[in-house]
């Protein structure tokens, strides 16, 4: 992120901090496929399956598109957190808190009108990220506490509770399982795609990037938000009240993070399960990096990261590739990300001996 970025960019320019993101993605791509070659499998044999299942079919297109939803707005929560100079990776237990809340409302509620129900659900879900994510707000402000451990402690506190809870007051009547109980036909997401699972939270994802694009571009208080991310101490010399930046971007991400888990309760599971997140929220960080904090940007890498674990598992089956190998992919995509700046560094110092 440069001071570059303080400009207004019209319509959805991607900031050129993005391209760098590409060439991490395609890097680690060129490393898996040395990998891939290594285990005696043709790398494009094996890509080719990945891209077929995640792609190149209606169900595979749904399916990445439904993983899409958690992983892009937890990434743009976090992203917009990152832009206030938060580092907000409490995503995961906002996302389970979230999700609860959307289904103990859904569960409670049941009979009233979806155009009633469904908000209420949303609401509720936001609120119990946002309260989350305001408690790890309130000892970063008030004590001064690294927000990188409390929120990281907070996730394995919030999917203990939750665990609690469904395993207690919230627990489907007569069920076996930690579970709540099955949603009615009213408090589920509407199917966008008949004999698929795509759900009507993708929606909800490209309105929430609209709106964080307009938000950080074109009003006074995104200018402020990424000013405080930038340089705090300019923003403070400037007048802007740096807490309350940084306290927008612990709520945003708590907001954002908990209608990711109503989006999985209320259009993908149709009731709160004890393992609701097979990680999102931890990816969602990976994506909020490569999307160089950028909306449009995190919907890409989102969209990106859904499509490499919904075609691992075909990956595995059509080519004979090891699916964990498409974690070790995304964990170089990290590397690369974070290697950047020595690259340069290591440019530089070439170029100098040469001159």
């Amino acid at each position: 992120m440069s001071t570059a970025e303080l400009a207004p960019q019209p319509r959805f320019k991607l900031p050129p901090a993005f391209g760098g993101g590409i060439i991490a993605v395609v890097s680690a791509f060129l490393v898996g496929a040395a990998l891939i070659a290594a285990v005696g499998v043709n790398p494009l044999t094996a890509y080719a399956a990945l891209f077929e299942a995640a792609v190149g079919t209606k169900n595979g297109l749904a399916e990445t598109l439904v993983r899409t939803v958690p992983l892009g707005l937890c990434g743009l929560g976090i992203a917009l957190a990152f832009r206030a100079g938060v580092f907000n990776v409490g995503a995961e237990g906002q996302l389970f808190l979230g999700g609860t809340a959307a289904a103990a409302v859904g569960v409670a509620c049941a009979g009233w009108p979806s155009f009633i129900l469904l908000p209420a659900m949303a609401i509720a879900a936001m609120l119990a990220g946002g309260l989350w994510s305001g408690l790890a707000a309130w000892l970063k402000l008030r004590f001064r506490a690294d927000e990188l451990i409390t929120t990281i402690m907070l996730n394995y506190v919030a999917i203990h509770f939750v665990g609690f809870l469904l395993h207690g007051p919230l627990k489907e009547p007569n069920g076996a399982l930690a579970q709540t109980a099955r949603l009615t036909s009213d408090a589920r997401l509407p199917v966008l795609l008949a004999g698929t699972r795509l759900h009507a939270g993708i929606l909800i994802v490209l309105v929430a990037v609209v709106l964080a694009h307009l938000f950080l571009w074109k009003r006074v208080n995104g200018f402020r938000l990424r000013v405080v991310g930038l340089n705090p101490r300019a923003a403070e010399n400037a007048g802007i009240n740096i807490r309350a930046m940084m306290l927008f971007g612990f709520l945003v991400c708590g907001a954002l993070s908990g209608l990711a888990g109503f989006a999985e309760v209320a259009g993908v599971q149709r009731r709160m399960i004890e393992n609701l997140s097979p990680g999102f929220g931890y990816t969602a960080i990976i994506v909020a990096l490569l999307g160089s904090t950028n909306p449009v940007g995190v919907l890409a890498a989102a969209f990106l990261f859904a499509a490499l674990q919904i075609g691992a598992t075909t990956m595995e089956s059509a080519a004979g590739v090891p699916g964990t190998l498409t974690t070790v992919i995304q964990g170089l995509v990290v590397l690369f990300l974070i290697g950047r700046p020595a690259l340069s560094l290591l440019r530089e110092r070439l170029a100098g001996r040469r001159t």
